[in-house]
């Protein structure tokens, strides 16, 4: 079954840590380019992070630049999102998601209208007290 599933999502306080992991599955995440996005509700999805599959370059969003950090792991066919001193504006459900296209330019593939390929099902993080 061809699928992104996500884990590692869950409710941390203000100033904390996450780390997100997106493993995929009936496909193989190398040479693609991989995204993370979110969305609270009301509002527009918000491209997060994303990076490109020729060659590793990496886009961040205003809002999380210096605080989170994309990477992945061929190896293990997983992407992760590491996200530190989180604040309440970034509750919101993310979603991972990968591309066939690997040479596009990387902030255009973060742009909150993107689509991808393959998504995953969203994992809920939630910054409170």
């Amino acid at each position: 079954q061809v699928q992104l599933v996500h884990s590692g999502g869950g409710l941390v306080q203000p100033g904390g840590s996450l780390r997100l992991s997106c493993e995929a599955s009936g496909f193989t995440l190398d040479f693609k380019t991989i995204g993370w996005f979110r969305q609270a509700p009301g509002k527009a999805r918000e491209g997060v992070a994303c990076i490109r599959g020729s060659d590793g370059s990496t886009y961040y969003g205003d809002s999380v630049k210096g605080r989170f950090s994309l990477s992945r792991d061929n190896a293990k066919n997983s992407a992760y999102l590491q996200m530190n001193d989180l604040k309440p504006g970034d509750t919101a459900v993310y979603y991972c998601a990968a591309d066939r296209g690997a040479f596009g330019d990387i902030q255009a593939m973060c742009a909150p209208t993107t689509w991808y390929d393959y998504w995953g099902q969203g994992t809920q993080v939630t910054v409170s007290s």
